[in-house]
């Protein structure tokens, strides 16, 4: 343990809603996986060529500016012994990383009482990288 998040993980979190940010801020805390937040808030325009590409399904991401102004959504990737990201689920990198990211940040939303959804949970569309706001 003992990761902290990198100046560029920081950057991405400041359009991000302040309770998801603490979420992810304590959830690198208690982790035994080191973690990157990839993306918070998204572009309409960048939304558009996920869709188009089929890495999302919606024009409704919470990725978007909401009309508090923030995005309800991050996303994080572990990272190896290397410091690069880990993109395969089934990664075969001891210590099961995005099992560990999970958990961590589920844990950590639970100490905060925060609510949040990890769309990997979901039974249909499931991307690993995913949480925000419930």
């Amino acid at each position: 343990m003992g990761f902290k998040l990198s100046l560029s993980s920081r950057g991405r979190l400041a359009d991000v809603h302040p309770d998801l940010t603490r979420v992810v801020e304590r959830a690198i805390e208690i982790t035994d996986v080191d973690f990157r937040v990839a993306e918070g808030l998204r572009s309409l325009e960048r939304q558009k060529l996920n869709v188009k590409n089929g890495v999302s399904k919606t024009l409704h991401s919470k990725h978007l500016r909401q009309p508090d102004g923030y995005a309800h959504a991050v996303d994080l990737y572990p990272l190896d012994a290397d410091g690069k990201l880990v993109l395969d689920w089934g990664s075969p990198w001891p210590g099961r990383p995005w099992a560990g990211v999970n958990w961590a940040m589920k844990t950590a939303a639970r100490e905060l009482d925060i609510a949040i959804v990890w769309v990997g949970d979901w039974p249909k569309f499931r991307d690993g990288p995913h949480y925000e706001l419930a």
